[in-house]
């Protein structure tokens, strides 16, 4: 990709194109164009209040200062859209990321303006999303304006992500690259989790990764498997290892044999050069990556996602603490219940047993903001460094034994007293 002179944010006067209250929207993770975030930061004062809509973030380019001029929606606070939520200048849109389409598309979350982040054109004129595919075309449809920024160090990537630049309303150029997002370290306690997970995931799985640091933790300590295979929504550097590893192969896969498949890249450089003209990645919309008729025919397909915290009976926690959105719906019900309905599929929720340097527990005997993202009927296993509950068959009673199980010994005798109360 040969580079050309980056151009900045101020190049472009967004209020040619952008109309008070109009309802801004753009790729997810690294797939922000930030040169036109950053335009739209610097020029809000002069756009008379616009309303945007967040996926997962993990850039710095927003804050609750912002707010002054921005009406911030967003599906969670999955990265620093937690600090937005904590500072009450988030509004959340609950919904099941499977959802997010049809929503946009009937209307029900508004666009009227999309920010695209694109590599330059390939010889055929086309130019490619990039690292994000999920909820981008249903949105450019929507959309009365399309404003691109054409990067130079952004992949052609294969898969649903390949543009006309008819489709766009207008063009900056730009050569900083997609944001790069390097993996967590894991503590000791993501590590044992990591290693009583692994009994659970045999060679040839399909598998599914959640964000956070546990779910990488997982992927890490995978590398000794054989013939696995990738279908998720978030693609990582941790299964870059374990496809450089020789681990993932996807010869087993069901569908798309030989191919990783995914919604979105959030990484670092090194796996966007990887997934530059790869024919064995493909980024896809959420209509196949979380739709239930593909998942259902993923035999042996795993999903592994977090949590905030679990209750006694299985009901899952991922959105928020405190009052503070931290996670969101998202996918992980998509792909739970997906794995579900997949022949020999199954769904794993993993978090370490306790929070706050051990001062409070993740396995609870009610959720503590009493949201349930994910219901209790839809939970096989949960893991914690202590251990795997088996939920699968189990009574409410037995649900609760072993949950207590997995928590950290010094909440146990209260949580057995707890259990009491169960019906």
């Amino acid at each position: 990709m040969t580079p050309q002179q980056s151009a900045s944010s101020a190049e472009i006067d967004l209020s040619r194109f952008v109309r008070p209250g109009d309802r801004i929207l753009w790729g997810e993770g690294a797939g922000e164009p930030r040169s036109l975030t950053g335009a739209l930061v610097e020029q809000r004062a002069q756009l008379g209040g616009v309303e945007v809509f967040l996926g997962v973030s993990f850039s710095e380019t927003f804050c609750s200062g912002h707010a002054d001029h921005i009406r911030f929606r967003a599906l969670g606070g999955y990265g620093t859209n937690a600090r937005l939520s904590h500072h009450g200048a988030l509004e959340i849109v609950p919904s099941h990321l499977s959802s997010v389409p049809r929503l946009i598309t009937d209307g029900r979350i508004g666009v009227d303006v999309v920010f695209v982040q694109v590599s330059p054109p390939d010889a055929r004129g086309r130019h490619s999303l990039g690292v994000v595919a999920d909820y981008v075309r249903p949105a450019m449809a929507r959309a009365r304006v399309v404003i691109a920024e054409v990067d130079e160090r952004t992949p052609r990537t294969r898969g649903d992500t390949e543009v006309d630049a008819s489709s766009f309303t207008a063009v900056i150029h730009a050569d900083r690259g997609p944001l790069e997002v390097r993996p967590s370290t894991p503590g000791a306690a993501e590590l044992a989790i990591a290693e009583r997970v692994m009994a659970f995931v045999p060679d040839g799985s399909t598998l599914q990764f959640g964000i956070g640091s546990t779910p990488e933790a997982i992927a890490g300590g995978l590398t000794a498997r054989r013939d696995l295979g990738i279908h998720t929504s978030l693609l990582g550097d941790r299964v870059l290892d374990l496809i450089e590893c020789g681990a993932v192969t996807n010869a087993r896969k069901g569908l798309d044999r030989g191919v990783t498949v995914a919604g979105m890249l959030v990484g670092t450089r090194r796996l966007y050069d990887y997934a530059h003209e790869n024919p064995e990645v493909e980024l896809r919309q959420i209509a196949y990556t979380h739709g239930a008729s593909v998942l259902s025919r993923l035999e042996g397909f795993i999903a592994i996602n977090s949590a905030v915290e679990v209750d006694l009976t299985g009901q899952v926690n991922a959105e928020s603490v405190r009052g503070v959105h931290v996670g969101a719906v998202g996918g992980a019900v998509d792909f739970m219940r997906g794995a579900a309905a997949a022949p020999g599929g199954c769904s794993i929720v993993a978090l370490p047993s306790t929070a706050r340097d051990g001062a409070l527990s993740r396995i609870v005997s009610k959720l503590s903001n009493g949201v349930a993202t994910a219901p209790r009927s839809d939970v096989h296993l949960v893991a914690t460094e202590h251990g795997v509950a088996d939920l699968r068959g189990r009574s409410l009673r037995e649900r609760a034994e072993q949950m207590i199980a997995i928590a950290e010994p010094a909440f146990r005798e209260e949580l057995t007293v707890a259990s009491r109360d169960l019906t």
